[in-house]
């Protein structure tokens, strides 16, 4: 038979032993039914689009099965840990769980399997048995302990993320505050004014939200607040904001893209592509935004000249807390905004790339679909 994947591990199912094999045959009942019950009895699992249902544990049923093969029972126990640890942060990242609901479903799967191989005659001597609860266990508790490390991360994150958010609107006021002392006209002042107004709002409003959240066990979760809206509109009317008060080139090249998404949050997050773009790029030359539409997405682009950031940076620069300093002349990093623009791109279904090289400078790409009403309350970004 030809080598195939089995768990993490790259076997030849010939060498299973016949238990092994027995138990790989029935993987599919066994999640069949797991899924069933779990939908039945937890309502957070029933929440949950099929594929982030699975997640992992057909990799982890399928090391189970491994266990029962002596010659691979030390390198099962070594992929279960890993599978395990990657369960618990992804349903702290990708779900609604809490710590209960995450140990009821694998609970729940230890029992599916047992009842199922029972009733398949699969017979296991109590050795064997013992080494299934003892790897379950073990799985339980390593995925708990992974939930629990994600969740305060995400936590953390979350009023990390708002905190540098809440400089935006800050700086503004401030600005427009000096402004109106200079103002030569009571019409300049009253509109400085207003955007103190406004500002100071967006201000409240995140304070709010960041309470609201750090009450609330799931607190990783991106509240949307889906409406329609054109994406070229909001997109000319963030940039005009910022370059009146940051006096910087911005050419916006706008297309006009009607959809359904969360306003608030793709505020903030186009902010921050601006603002990233205004710091990192080279001095006096321009920051280009662009919306392009598809039948089915739509994407809005920022564009900045100067260093490329290093491709083994390309990841790192997402993630809360890690600075690129070697990459953009060692200035301030960039984590915590954009993981706020990763956070947002996946809440709504979405994603952010980026392209930079020497030659074509640094391009930021949040790319969405144009309807993200199915993902609202679904779909969790990670950190």
């Amino acid at each position: 038979m030809s080598e195939q994947m089995i768990g993490l591990a790259s076997v030849d199912p010939a060498q299973l032993s016949a238990l092994s094999r027995q138990v790989l045959r029935l993987q599919e009942e066994v999640m069949g039914r797991w899924k069933a019950l779990v939908a039945q009895t937890l309502a957070k699992a029933a929440e949950l689009h099929e594929p982030i249902l699975e997640n992992t544990l057909p990799s982890l049923m399928d090391s189970l099965a491994l266990l029962l093969t002596p010659a691979y029972v030390q390198r099962a126990a070594i992929d279960i840990s890993v599978i395990a640890i990657a369960h618990g942060d992804e349903r702290a990242r990708l779900t609604g769980y809490d710590t209960t609901t995450l140990i009821h479903e694998l609970q729940l799967l230890r029992s599916v399997l047992m009842e199922t191989l029972h009733a398949a005659g699969v017979a296991l001597g109590a050795g064997e048995a013992g080494t299934i609860h003892t790897a379950i266990d073990s799985a339980i508790r390593e995925s708990a302990n992974a939930f629990a490390t994600a969740q305060a991360a995400l936590r953390e994150q979350f009023a990390a993320a708002l905190a540098h958010d809440l400089r935006t609107p800050l700086s503004n006021a401030h600005l427009a505050a000096q402004l109106i002392q200079r103002a030569s006209s009571l019409q300049q002042a009253q509109g400085l004014a207003a955007r103190i107004l406004q500002n100071t709002s967006r201000i409240e409003d995140m304070a709010t939200q960041m309470l609201d959240n750090l009450l609330e066990s799931g607190a990783a979760a991106m509240p949307l607040r889906i409406e329609q809206f054109d994406m070229a509109a909001l997109v000319a009317e963030v940039a005009e904001h910022t370059a009146s008060f940051h006096g910087v080139d911005l050419q916006v090249l706008p297309a006009s893209a009607h959809g359904y998404w969360c306003r608030s949050s793709l505020q903030r997050a186009i902010e921050n592509m601006i603002s990233n773009a205004i710091k990192h790029g080279a001095p006096n030359t321009p920051v280009q935004l662009w919306v392009h539409l598809t039948s089915t997405r739509v994407k809005v682009s920022v564009h900045n000249d100067g260093p490329p950031i290093p491709v083994e940076m390309m990841e790192s620069i997402f993630q809360l807390y890690l600075r690129a300093e070697q990459a953009r002349r060692k200035s301030v990093g960039w984590g915590v905004g954009l993981s706020f623009i990763r956070h947002v791109a996946e809440a709504h279904g979405g994603s952010v790339h980026v392209s930079s090289t020497v030659r074509d400078g640094t391009t930021f790409a949040l790319d969405l679909p144009i309807d993200a009403r199915p993902f609202a309350g679904k779909v969790v970004a990670h950190a």
